[in-house]
């Protein structure tokens, strides 16, 4: 699914406007119907008489967001609700399309209580106690900042009722383009989303306050969506059905991918073995690892089907495990090097050997990014080769950028895509609402997983499960998103059965294979 952001879906809107004479009051009506649409769900699902006689409470700003309120309230009075609209702004600030729905709302009897003090606050209260359903139609997605002072009494009560909120097109409050909340904003139980999502609805808080979204396009042509440049895509089961690899029926173990894996440390076996078994879980044919010599028995009982290769280094790999790593990486269609490494300085002479003399599909994870970040030109010296995807969380993506982590967390969409081009590699940025970006500035939002994965080895099962599809031949992008997808939804359904916490790395890896057979039955 596309997903724009706020200027965008105003160039859309624009376009549509001025290029192919589709009215604006059109485009505003056809809003207002689809919200009406959700309306009439969310009152007759235990309400078989529909929803005549209740009662909706509308708080509507000046801008076209409020003209959509507005409209909005016109066609829930014509059906036989009782309306009461909460106005916070001037007759004489009302423009466009936003004053005729006024005036037509108006010219039906329609109820209006303009806001001026703290009377209008307790008539508000009264309405919220009587209503069966409320709507937010006060800003839109041009806005950004904070919630101005006399509105905030009204958005704490709307967000204490019980009552069903729908939100017009974002919530209030919620910038359209990064997530950010900055004083207060409406949490809706729904938002009614026109044209195309927008990123904010995804990214930051924005999956606290939108609730659950639905998209309409409104009538805008679908080809007059296309003739915006889009850059931005949530994950999907569409998206990812058809990059999992089929196999051939006479396929043997060498046909279906050879992986090398590198990493493990004394006391971090279980995440080169966490790793590997993701790999293998996701089906890659064959899978070596490159271990330190004191824990490969260990890893060797834990990945039975793998092949493990010890360096001659015996607690850590240093720069003396290049040998048998480079051996290992002839003939292999992709490797992983990170999980559980370590940072000892001199292997940080392998990483570069593996960047500027192979062009075997590189995947960098943990102390690798930890090792390189203070020498980040490195990356220059893969650019014109193979494959490089970063898969740092949100503290290793502060000690590659030298910045903080809250630095990266408020910048998340705009710091990956930005960086990913920088540095010419596919960049997956882990955390709530995993992004996957590439070095020709398309990004992918990944709405799977849950609270459950911040857990110690789910980073290595991701890993393992990148460097799989990797390893079978799935293009690079479409790997790391079939990846971060897919671990998600292994934790989703691990929440459903066991709740937020509780559940393991392990159990993750396990419900892998599961869950690509779901979607490849679909």
């Amino acid at each position: 699914m596309r997903v724009v952001s706020s200027s965008q879906m105003r160039s859309i809107d624009a376009n549509a406007i001025n290029n192919y004479g589709i009215p604006g009051i059109i485009l505003m009506e056809n809003a207002a119907l689809a919200v009406i649409q959700e309306i009439k769900k969310i009152l007759t699902i235990d309400n078989k008489k529909g929803v005549k006689g209740q009662k909706a409470v509308i708080l509507v700003g000046k801008g076209n967001n409020g003209g959509d309120g507005l409209a909005v309230a016109r066609h829930l009075t014509v059906l036989g609700m009782e309306v009461t609209v909460f106005l916070f702004a001037g007759t004489t600030e009302l423009s466009g399309d936003t004053k005729l729905n006024y005036e037509l709302y108006q010219g039906i009897g329609g109820k209006i209580v303009s806001v001026e003090d703290e009377k209008q606050l307790r008539l508000f209260k009264l309405a919220l106690m009587q209503a069966q359903i409320a709507v937010d139609a006060l800003y839109g997605t041009g806005f950004k900042g904070s919630i101005p002072e006399n509105m905030l009494s009204y958005i704490e009560d709307l967000n204490k009722t019980e009552l069903p909120v729908l939100c017009v097109d974002i919530p209030s409050g919620l910038e359209a383009d990064t997530g950010k909340v900055h004083n207060s904003a409406v949490i809706g139980d729904v938002t009614v989303t026109f044209g195309l999502p927008k990123l904010g609805h995804y990214l930051g808080e924005g999956p606290i306050y939108s609730g659950r979204i639905v998209v309409d396009q409104i009538s805008i042509p679908e080809y007059i969506i296309n003739e915006e440049k889009i850059f931005a895509y949530l994950l999907t089961d569409d998206i990812v059905k058809p990059l999992i690899p089929v196999r051939h029926p006479h396929g043997h173990k060498g046909t279906h991918g050879r992986a090398v894996l590198i990493g493990g440390s004394t006391g971090m076996s279980g995440a080169v073995i966490l790793a590997g078994k993701a790999a293998q879980r996701c089906g890659v044919g064959l899978l070596q690892l490159v271990v330190p010599e004191g824990i490969a028995e260990t890893v060797d009982l834990g990945v039975i089907e793998a092949t493990v290769w010890p360096a001659k280094d015996y607690e850590v790999l240093t720069a003396s495990s290049w040998k048998v790593i480079e051996e290992r990486l002839s003939g292999a269609d992709a490797c992983a090097v990170g999980p559980g490494l370590k940072q000892t300085e001199s292997f940080l002479s392998v990483l570069k050997s593996m960047l500027k003399e192979t062009e075997v599909p590189i995947i960098m994870d943990a102390d690798a990014l930890n090792l390189i970040s203070p020498e980040l030109d490195i990356l220059n010296s893969r650019k014109g080769k193979g494959t490089l995807i970063l898969t740092p969380h949100p503290g290793e993506m502060a000690r590659l950028c030298g910045c903080s982590i809250t630095e990266v967390q408020e910048n998340r969409l705009k710091l990956a895509v930005s960086k990913a081009m920088e540095w010419g590699v596919i960049l997956v940025l882990k955390g709530a609402g995993t992004i996957v970006a590439s070095p020709d500035g398309r990004v992918f939002i990944n709405l799977t997983g849950n609270e459950g994965l911040g857990t110690g080895g789910t980073g290595d099962v991701l890993t393992g499960s990148i460097l799989s599809w990797l390893a079978q031949g799935v293009p690079p992008l479409g790997a790391a998103c079939m990846g971060v997808y897919l671990h998600g939804k292994a934790a989703d359904i691990l929440k459903e059965q066991y709740g937020s916490s509780g559940y393991t790395a392990s159990e993750l890896v396990d419900h892998l294979p599961k869950i690509r057979r779901d979607i490849e039955s679909r």
